[in-house]
This record gives structure tokens, C-alpha cells and sequence, in this order.
């Protein structure tokens, strides 16, 4: 499948996306756009988009097709060889804060062409395996930001699962650096009104990559690309992808806030290349873009993700105490405070991240993966430095789920990540899993009583609002757990 996309007129947003289709030997086929987007389990239905849909054979005659149902189109291909299927996709986000884009979207205006392309590039049913191609319509003078491999505007893909999980960034205004950890080499790429600071980036950047290799064991890529794009008004959304990730950050005038919110997304992204883009649930191997990809395990990709982003700051030292303890208590503030009461377990809360997993909830539903995810993850973690002293925790749970499932390309189950934690663990976790994965109990005293066993004073207030008291710096357990 080899695909174009230009913009003839930026300024009205639209991007003209074709098609070529080759070696057609049936009199139909199907052509399919994805309905949602990997990072982002929900139905966005991308379709909505398109403003015109179009096919035509070689000779530039159409072709009859129809609809099937909202982003599936039957195409009648007897005698025809060859096609061109060409539509109009309208790349903009209205927004109440002005914002045009966000991590998961696709923009293009007269500076920037910015494609998630699962948003926009349909696909052959049946034909998802075979190598893509996509050819950028844009200036000679634009920097192209991508994970894939780039031949001049070209950009190269070795299937169409690979093509969806590249997003591609361009414009004459990208700033770029490098650095190598571990000896993979990683890119920097900023796009906005930001000057950065290369000497401390790259140096931030570099110990924490190093760190989560180390702890990991190996980097699932050759290489990898942190797009940044930094807008004018406040905004925080990162997506993971396979050796990429798209961070959409601001305001641009924040300063230290801005970097600290850099640092934390940019981690947690990282993390993702071993945690869900090669880790993944049983459920979604391989993702089926057409519908809903029901799985138990969010709080093992978001969760676990979202606690050790952080603590890979500090314990590769780009973050002090102080600056860890402060991000921890947001953490945890937000759990109890938005979820505190929530009947709902965080097994039921993965399955409907599906249904209302990323709008407003009404009272007293839900709970996040991402927040008591975390929270969930600090306790394991505990559990396991407690009953192992300090000899193994998390780390090794995740080491061994990429060992087992990653680096095989095998898919896990919720049972699967039990037996390995029980194993790193040294015996049951029956109680753990019935109360803070498969039950719904209030976990306040948990946290606390791990927080105390560190050497962290903390109190809930009757609003569930977690306050830290006096930390003992001499801990021994403190120091074993973030260095």
C-alpha cells in the first residue's frame, strides 16, 4: 500500500490523503479506516472526519462502492488490477482554549503538517502485513519527525500496524538534538516557542533513558524520537508509540513547570516502548482497529507506567527527593480524592475505559487506571522490597513480563502478571490482588502504613486529601527504594 498526503490549501486544515492499491486479484475488497487509535482506548471514530471519499481505477474512471457501515467501504474490483482511493480529511480540533491539536490528533496549516495516520490512512482488509509507503507533499525546506525510516519525503514502513504507530511531524521550524544511552541513539525534537536548554535536556534525558535500560535489561528499538510540540496556552498530553512518542505540552512561558511536566510525560512515554507497545495484554494481539479491545490489565500499562515514570527520575537522579515526593503526592491526591469512594475495582475500570474512561464520570463510578494504578503499584512494590529486603521489587515483575511476554511477542494475561509477581514476590498475593485489583477497598491506611514503613509521616483529612508530614532522610528502606 503506498500512500500521499499534501495539503492544497493548509490554511483550510484539509489533508488530501491517496491511496495506490496494487495487485488486486478479487472482484471485491474491502477498505477499512481504524476507529480508534493505540494509547487511547476509546471509539473516536476518525471517519467523522472525511469530508470527501473517492476511487478510481487506472485509468482514472471511478469505481462503484459503497458503504458497509461507518469507516468500512466495499469496493467492486472485477477486472481492475489497480486503484486509487482519495479522500479529504479535516485536520483540526476545535478546542475551548484555542488548542488545534493534541498527541492523538492529526493538523496541517501553512507551517505545520502534523499526521497521527491511524486518524486518516485506510488500509486493504486482509492486507495489513504487507510494507507501506507514505510520501509527504511538503517543502524542501521542511524537517520531517518521525520514528520510521525517511528516504527524502518518503517515509517507510514494514506493515501497517508499524505505519499507525509513527506519527510524523514536519515543519521548517523543528529544533533538534541527539544523544545515545546505552548506545541507542535517541532524538529531541521541539516545535513552538521554546528555547531549550540542550545541555540540560540532554543530559536529564540521557540518565533517565539509561536507567530504565539498565533496569530493563535491553531497549526494544534501535532507535528513538521525543516529538515535542510546546503551544502557547496550558495543555499536558503525551501518546506512546512503538519508537516514538508524540508530547503536546504548554504554556510556553511556564518555565521550570513546564520542564517538570517535560520530564515526567517524557519517562512515563519511554517506558511505554517496553510497557504496552511490546508488554501487551493477550486481548490485543494483534490490535483489531475496527472495535473495541476489551482487556483487564489498563492498570498494568497505565499504572505501573505512571509510578515508575516518576521514580525512574529519581533514582536516576534527575529528580531530588523533594521534587519525587511532591509528584508521588499528586499522584496519590488525585486518586483519593476524584476516586476515594468508588465501588468500581480496577479490573472493571480497564474494561470501561471503553465506555467513559476519559470524560467525566458521574458521581462516585469510577476510578483511573493511571492514578490508582499507581497507587496499586507503590503498594506491590512494597510488599515485595519488604518481603524480599530490598533484593527485588517492581522492577523485576516487569523485567520478567518483558523476558516472558515481550520480547517473545507473546500476549499476557491478568493471571500471568499474578504468577510473576508472586514468584518475584516469594509466595501468595491472593489478599493483594482480591483487595486492590479485583475489590474496590478503601486503600488509605495501606499507604500510609507503606509511606511510614519509609519513613514518611502522612494523614488523610476527612475530604480523603493527603497531606505529608516530616520525612526521615536516614530511612534505610527510603534509601533503598529511590536511592
Amino acid at each position: 500500500m503506498r500512500y500521499k498526503i499534501y495539503a492544497e490549501n493548509p490554511q483550510n486544515h484539509f489533508l488530501t490523503v491517496e491511496l495506490e492499491v496494487e495487485n488486486i486479484t478479487s472482484d471485491r475488497i474491502k477498505i477499512q479506516l481504524p476507529a480508534w487509535r493505540p494509547g487511547r482506548y476509546e471509539l473516536q471514530n476518525f471517519a467523522k472526519n472525511i469530508q470527501t471519499f473517492e476511487i478510481f481505477d487506472e485509468q482514472q474512471n471511478p469505481v462503484e462502492f459503497h458503504k458497509v457501515n461507518k469507516d468500512r467501504w466495499k469496493v467492486y474490483t472485477k477486472n481492475i488490477s489497480k486503484l486509487t482511493i482519495r479522500l479529504r480529511y479535516y485536520a483540526y480540533i476545535q478546542h475551548p482554549k484555542g488548542v488545534f491539536a493534541n498527541a492523538g490528533s492529526s493538523y496541517v496549516d501553512e507551517n505545520t503538517m502534523y499526521v497521527n495516520f491511524v486518524n486518516c490512512l485506510p488500509y486493504v482488509s486482509g492486507r495489513m502485513h504487507e510494507p507501506c509507503t507514505v510520501e509527504l507533499g511538503v517543502a524542501d525546506e521542511y524537517k520531517i519527525a518521525c520514528g520510521m525510516p525517511i528516504e527524502g519525503k518518503t517515509l517507510l514502513a514494514q506493515d501497517y500496524y508499524q505505519l499507525v504507530d509513527s506519527p510524523v511531524l514536519a515543519s521548517p521550524y523543528l529544533q533538534c538534538q541527539t544523544y545515545k544511552a546505552a548506545g541507542i541513539q535517541f532524538y529531541v525534537w521541539f516545535l513552538g516557542n521554546y528555547q531549550p536548554n540542550w545541555e540540560k535536556i540532554l543530559s536529564d534525558f540521557a540518565s533517565f533513558s539509561e536507567k530504565q535500560i539498565d533496569i530493563m535489561g535491553d531497549f526494544p528499538e534501535k532507535d528513538y524520537h521525543f516529538i515535542n510540540w510546546i503551544l502557547p496556552v496550558a495543555f499536558y498530553h503525551g501518546v506512546e508509540h512503538r519508537n516514538s512518542t508524540m508530547i503536546v505540552l504548554g504554556p510556553d512561558t511556564e518555565g521550570d513547570g513546564l520542564y517538570t511536566d517535560l520530564l515526567g510525560v517524557s519517562s512515563h512515554e519511554l517506558y511505554h516502548a517496553w510497557n504496552i507497545c511490546k508488554i501487551r495484554p493477550v486481548e490485543m494481539m494483534p490490535y483489531d482497529f475496527t472495535k473495541e479491545n476489551y482487556f483487564p490489565t489498563g492498570f498494568v500499562a497505565e499504572g505501573v507506567t505512571t509510578y515508575l515514570g516518576d521514580v525512574f527520575l529519581k533514582q536516576s537522579g534527575v529528580f531530588s527527593l523533594d521534587a519525587y515526593l511532591k509528584e508521588f503526592t499528586t499522584t496519590i491526591r488525585r486518586h483519593f480524592e476524584e476516586d476515594g469512594l468508588s465501588p468500581m475495582s480496577l479490573v472493571e475500570a480497564s474494561f470501561d475505559l471503553w465506555l467513559d474512561g476519559y470524560i467525566p464520570s458521574i458521581p462516585n463510578r469510577r476510578v483511573s487506571i493511571y492514578n490508582k494504578g499507581a497507587v496499586v503499584a507503590f503498594l506491590l512494590d512494597g510488599l515485595i522490597r519488604e518481603a524480599t529486603q530490598h533484593e527485588k521489587s517492581i522492577h523485576d515483575v516487569m523485567r520478567l513480563m518483558w523476558e516472558n511476554f515481550g520480547e517473545s511477542g507473546l500476549g499476557y494475561s491478568l493471571n500471568d502478571y499474578k504468577k510473576l509477581a508472586e514468584e518475584v514476590f516469594g509466595g501468595s498475593l491472593e489478599t493483594y490482588f482480591a483487595e486492590c485489583i479485583s475489590g474496590s477497598i478503601p486503600l488509605q491506611e495501606q499507604v500510609k502504613a507503606r509511606l511510614a514503613w519509609y519513613g514518611i509521616e502522612a494523614s488523610f483529612d476527612e475530604n480523603l486529601r493527603l497531606t505529608i508530614g516530616q520525612v526521615d532522610h536516614e530511612n534505610e528502606n527510603l534509601r533503598n527504594w529511590l536511592g
